[in-house]
């Protein structure tokens, strides 16, 4: 049999695949776009103002950082999806959905609404679900569990960063 050709389209299972990634992708940057329309003014007028510990991160690491994060969870979701269809994969993914939606409220309690107080059970909120969706994850695909790990490190540190700006102001 020959080899396909280039131009032969792709099949409906790995368009599908393709469409699904790209829809996870978009979600979790129409969070990151949401975030940002929240911390668009805080970041430039009231975020520099706060006290801040001596290890908070240079401003223009956030982008950066968020942008791979995002990049990241949405490629785990996808290869989660891709995994044999099973009540725990549904539940896994309905907890993905609910994770971005933390993620969003964080950013309105915190910048949005300049509360860190306010930030702060969110964003626990957030960090708990995040650890039991490593723990489900890394049950079903261990390289979707490895893009994992970044962000829960980074919710970790942004948690004790939460808590600390809130100590301080």
């Amino acid at each position: 049999m020959p080899a396909p050709s280039p131009l032969t389209p792709a099949s409906p299972t790995r368009l599908r695949s393709a469409l699904v990634l790209a829809g996870f992708l978009a979600a979790a940057f129409a969070v990151a776009a949401l975030g940002g329309i929240a911390t668009a003014s805080s970041v430039q007028s009231w975020y520099p103002t706060l006290a801040k510990p001596t290890w908070t991160p240079p401003p223009w690491l956030f982008g950066p950082a968020w942008t791979l994060l995002y990049t990241a969870m949405s490629v785990a979701a996808w290869r989660v999806w891709r995994s044999p269809a099973t009540t725990g994969r549904a539940c896994t993914l309905r907890l993905w959905w609910l994770q971005l939606a933390l993620n969003a409220t964080w950013s309105w309690a915190f910048f949005y609404y300049r509360l860190p107080a306010a930030g702060l059970p969110v964003i626990a909120a957030l960090l708990a679900l995040l650890i039991w969706l490593q723990f489900r994850i890394a049950r079903t695909d261990t390289l979707a569990a490895s893009l994992w790990v970044p962000y829960v490190l980074w919710v970790s540190f942004a948690s004790a960063l939460n808590f600390a700006i809130w100590k301080l102001n």
